[in-house]
């Protein structure tokens, strides 16, 4: 056992070296500093209309993102007894690679021009983006794979988000500035299609067990992750919105959500288990679940009324899946999924991918006014109907679900 452990972190720090030598090299040849940062000096070329450009872009917003990606996601995948601390270090790692292959990898659709690829803030926040999806999978596989495989995890899941972005956002103009597909729904069923590929039914009581042991140190990092879900992930949300005038929305419609499911968590949960409060890792769920509700929608207009409907009612569907649809993952489909990821990511998700669409069928220039341009700008063009504008939005669901379950069974 000595042996194999010692041969696994040498092969853990062989393909960290290769990897790093590799972006560097990439790096030096490719990428270089964005005109965008220059107002006027951006050429033509280059895709300058994509949500917020780094002119006009704020450095605290970026702060936010990272923060939210690097401590919150770091946090909530903190979840066995066994694997714990060292899982919130390879979280890191993932993070810490991820974030330079996904620069790269998005520089090659969205930034690249004359053979360089031209990166900027909004590089970054993007490549932030690629690395939720990520953090996302790894909840569902956490404690079945070791940190080799999760690397190459990392390096096949950023070509296929980015490409499932891609034709998303750019070819066929979906609006999902919050991410709910190409992020939240996209990760999480990847995870599960890798999940199913690996699964180990000889090792399902083992991981029972760690999750009922050291209950104090799961709340202690679900106490830290749920504050900084609080704190940042509106901006998290609001982050690539189209317009400045756009993010007001964003953020009143994540914290209506938020604060509704999780009041909807104290209603169910003392329904479906014996505890009179629900425990924090639930508290954390409900406000995941009703953050990745809004993701699309979040630019919307949603209301407040309906934000908290919906976020009231993921913060019910996300609980009953946990206690009724988790084991029929297992049972009948032969899916571990360790973090509970299809509950608080992509249920809510495909429930976000629905809201947009029906959204997207009221949308008017008498509702929107002049947001219908930032929000929807091929139908104010007359280019698209409001029910062609709700299609495509609607086909993006299936098209993102085939992507992930592909790429899941080609990654496990």
């Amino acid at each position: 056992m000595p042996e194999h452990t010692a041969v696994w972190r040498l092969r853990l720090s062989g393909l960290c070296f290769l990897l790093q030598i590799l972006n560097i090299l990439l790096f030096a040849v490719f990428v270089r500093y964005s005109p965008q940062s220059s107002p006027g000096q951006c050429p033509p070329q280059l895709n300058c209309s994509r949500r917020n450009q780094d002119s006009s872009f704020q450095q605290p917003g970026f702060q936010d993102v990272h923060i939210q990606v690097l401590l919150s996601f770091g946090l909530l995948v903190a979840f066995l007894s066994r694997y714990g601390p060292g899982s919130a270090a390879i979280s890191i790692l993932i993070i810490a690679f991820t974030i330079q292959w996904a620069v790269l990898i998005q520089g090659f659709f969205y930034f690249f021009l004359n053979g360089k690829i031209y990166v900027g803030a909004q590089s970054m926040v993007s490549a932030d983006f690629c690395t939720a999806a990520v953090l996302i999978s790894a909840g569902a596989v956490l404690g079945r794979v070791n940190p080799v495989q999760m690397l190459l995890l990392s390096l096949l899941e950023v070509t296929l988000c980015t490409l499932n972005e891609y034709i998303l956002l750019s070819l066929m103009g979906v609006s999902d500035s919050g991410r709910s597909l190409t992020v939240h729904t996209f990760g999480a069923y990847f995870g599960l299609m890798v999940s199913r590929v690996l699964y180990q039914p000889h090792k399902d009581k083992r991981k029972r067990e760690e999750r009922q042991d050291m209950r104090r140190q799961t709340d202690a990092f679900a106490v830290v992750g749920t504050i900084y879900l609080w704190i940042f992930w509106p901006s998290f949300t609001s982050a690539t919105t189209v317009h400045d005038n756009a993010k007001d929305w964003a953020v009143l419609n994540t914290y209506c959500s938020l604060v509704a499911s999780t009041v909807a968590t104290f209603i169910l949960s003392p329904v479906l288990y014996e505890e009179s409060t629900p425990q924090m890792v639930q508290i954390q769920d409900a406000t995941l679940a009703g953050m990745a509700v809004m993701g699309m929608a979040g630019e919307m207009l949603v209301t407040p009324f309906g934000a908290l409907i919906t976020g009231f009612l993921v913060g019910l569907i996300s609980p009953l899946g946990l206690r009724f649809f988790t084991p029929v993952l297992h049972s009948r489909l032969k899916i571990q999924d360790t973090c509970g990821v299809h509950n608080i990511h992509g249920l809510p998700g495909i429930l976000g991918a629905l809201l947009g669409t029906l959204l997207a069928l009221m949308a008017t220039a008498d509702t929107y006014g002049d947001r219908l341009e930032l929000v929807f700008p091929l139908v104010a063009q007359g280019s698209r109907t409001v029910t062609d504008q709700a299609l495509i939005q609607l086909s993006a669901l299936p098209l993102t679900l085939l992507l992930a379950a592909l790429g899941g069974c080609l990654t496990g």
